[in-house]
């Protein structure tokens, strides 16, 4: 089982995590933008270990990680975040998932402008990019600019030296792209937020970053 967490704050805009759960096998999802945020007791199960949770994945937000004065949800997802990290529960960020992950753990995010293209990126030696093509859309106006305790870097592009990163201990990894963003959500992205790219998706894989992460979720 994956819990997957809605971060979106603008329901016209929540097309993202049904995307996502295409990707995945047994899930679960919490609306946390809207006050559904599990704790941890309820990730890991009584006593621990015996819950059917294998891992989490956090969806993307049109909301910042320094908005939480608008959305008290934040602080309560930035302590479960290091609850997972704390129990070693498999967890994936993807975007704003990406960028409250590192804040929560002590690093830095700001606001740089939107990027809402293709672009090509020099992806790390990690099983989760097994099979994910360098070309990969991108759509987001924050930037994670300095890494949370314990993440290191392990995707780049020229305009973002922290564009995936992975914890060194826990089995956490983050990733700035969304996987669920294929061209069946193009139409969405040009409308919602003027995407600036060519419209050729051939070569484009990122989904696949949701069977490694299950299959990753699934070993540990």
């Amino acid at each position: 089982m994956l819990l997957v967490l809605e971060n979106e704050v603008d329901r016209d805009k929540r097309y993202f995590v049904p995307e996502i759960v295409r990707y995945l096998p047994q899930h679960r999802v919490h609306d946390v933008a809207h006050g559904d945020v599990p704790d941890i007791e309820g990730v890991v199960g009584d006593g621990g270990g015996d819950s059917d949770v294998d891992g989490v994945i956090l969806s993307g937000s049109t909301a910042g990680v320094y908005e939480s004065a608008d959305y008290p949800w934040m602080d309560e997802l930035r302590t479960l975040v290091r609850d997972l990290v704390a129990h070693e529960i498999p967890t994936l960020g993807v975007c704003f998932g990406h960028q409250l992950v590192n804040d929560a753990l002590g690093g830095s995010v700001e606001h740089r402008g939107l990027t809402a293209e293709l672009v090509d990126v020099d992806l790390a030696d990690d099983p989760l990019f097994a099979g994910v093509g360098s070309r990969i859309p991108m759509v987001h106006g924050d930037h994670v600019t300095a890494l949370g305790d314990g993440m290191e870097s392990i995707a780049e592009a020229d305009y973002y030296p922290n564009l995936a990163s992975r914890h060194e201990d826990a089995p956490l990894w983050t990733v700035q792209y969304h996987p669920e963003f294929t061209d069946r959500l193009l139409p969405n992205i040009a409308r919602d937020f003027g995407w600036q790219g060519a419209e050729d998706f051939s070569g484009v894989s990122v989904e696949r970053t949701f069977a490694n992460f299950a299959r990753l979720a699934e070993k540990n």
